[in-house]
């Protein structure tokens, strides 16, 4: 069973800033790709940003140069820096790894942030 504890979850004003954290597995982390995802109320979760073996990242167009993700494979952990936060980020947050190899994907708890106006 693989296993994705996530935290830095929580309530933050318009423009603040978060730190999410997704710890892993040493074996997640040499070998799949890593990504964030969000889900708001009445919505459709969606991706926010991945990042690869690698180091290769990927984001959605709304979170373009306001997010950062990066992967520390000595702590064996993702994190999911975000800025300049909107309303509309207002979601629940998941951690996913996705191995290439056998397309299995697994899913973090989810951690709930929440951006006031």
């Amino acid at each position: 069973q693989v296993q994705l504890v996530e935290s830095g979850g929580g309530l933050v004003q318009a423009g603040g800033s978060l730190r999410l954290s997704c710890a892993a597995s040493a074996t997640i982390m040499r070998w799949n790709v890593m990504g964030w995802y969000r889900q708001a109320p009445g919505k459709q979760r969606e991706l926010v940003a991945t990042i690869g073996p690698g180091g290769s990242s990927n984001y959605a167009d709304s979170v373009k140069g306001r997010f950062t993700i990066s992967r520390d494979n000595a702590k064996n952990t993702v994190y999911l820096q975000m800025n300049s936060l909107k309303p509309e980020d207002t979601a629940v947050y998941y951690c996913n790894t996705y191995l290439l190899s056998t397309r299995r994907s697994d899913w973090g708890q989810g951690t709930q942030v929440t951006v006031s106006s």
